[in-house]
């Protein structure tokens, strides 16, 4: 829907109901999305360049304030696109413009720097533990991750490293249950 400000970019709503009054002015009723940076608290490096937030917030505009048709996925639908458009948007919280509160007021996190998943983000996915991470976090470039056949986290490479010297050399049973012990009280 067209701003008043030509500035700002176009809000985006749900269209509920569209009426005419007595005079045939059309109206529509309207469910807000809010971009982040909207909300209260702003926007954050987790969120997504095309992420919205779909509040409870309702109104009623002219129908002449349209300006064209958007898809809101959902965010799961939305990581699986081919190809993201202008017209595509996602949406993973609601948002209570009056409190500032999320629904769902958790999410996920992922890496080492604890942070919920951002779609514009690449991220690499440990083959041992199958967590996820960021290439800057691994103090590796976007390139390099890109061109990583297999990868293993910090983590999982010390133990990984540790079996392989386990096995390369003979070692005392009292040795290697020492070394399991160890793992396990990780």
């Amino acid at each position: 829907m067209r701003p008043s400000d030509s500035d700002k970019p176009p809000y985006v709503a749900r269209v509920e109901k569209i009426e005419a009054d007595h005079r045939n002015n059309v109206k529509v009723r309207v469910q807000w999305y809010y971009r982040p940076e909207e909300s209260i608290g702003g926007r954050r490096q987790f969120h997504g360049a095309k992420e919205l937030f779909l509040s409870d917030h309702y109104d009623v505009q002219s129908a002449h304030t349209i300006e064209g048709k958007c898809i809101v996925h959902t965010f799961k639908n939305y990581t699986k696109l081919e190809n993201v458009g202008a017209e595509d948007y996602f949406c993973r919280f609601e948002y209570k413009a009056a409190t500032g509160g999320f629904t769902p007021d958790r999410v996920a996190v992922y890496c080492k720097c604890e942070m919920p998943y951002n779609p514009d983000d690449l991220m690499v996915q440990c083959e041992g533990c199958k967590d996820w991470f960021h290439p800057s976090c691994m103090g590796m470039t976007i390139e390099e991750a890109k061109k990583l056949d297999r990868f293993l986290c910090s983590d999982c490479s010390s133990e990984d490293d540790a079996k392989r010297s386990l096995n390369a050399f003979p070692v005392s049973p009292s040795l290697e249950a020492k070394v399991e012990s160890k793992r396990r009280k990780r």
